[in-house]
């Protein structure tokens, strides 16, 4: 049985930082995709940050470019999120999604996404 366990999110003020875990368990980590998303109440699901099975590509969303980090650690089956300078707007649940590598692979996609987390609440005071 796949688990994706999301954990690290809490209340801080804006320009703190948070790192945000996943750990894996029921898959063979270094095998997958993994991506963060985010999501706010009444909003879509949004793309936050990707990196490639073999860790070597990463792609961010616009709006964390520079201030998020997206990482692994295979030895750990955990995936990372380092946030950075967070704002008001970084409000949110945070997902972890995995999914092999296929043909035609869109990060930014959730539909590519075969397996989530639960999410972690981040929440950011003005």
């Amino acid at each position: 049985q796949v688990r994706l366990i999301e954990s690290g999110g809490e209340m801080v003020q804006a320009g703190a930082s948070l790192k945000l875990s996943c750990a894996s368990s029921g898959l063979t980590f270094p095998n997958y995709h993994m991506a963060w998303f985010r999501q706010s109440p009444g909003k879509e699901r949004e793309f936050v940050a990707a990196i490639t099975w073999h860790g070597e590509t990463t792609d961010y969303a616009d709006s964390v470019k520079g201030r998020f980090t997206i990482s692994k650690d295979n030895a750990e089956n955990t995936l990372y999120l380092q946030m950075d300078t967070l704002t008001p707007e970084d409000t949110a649940v945070y997902y972890c999604a995995f999914v092999l590598p296929s043909f035609n692979y869109r990060p930014r996609v959730p539909h590519e996404y075969e397996y989530w987390g639960q999410g972690t609440q981040v929440t950011v005071a003005s």
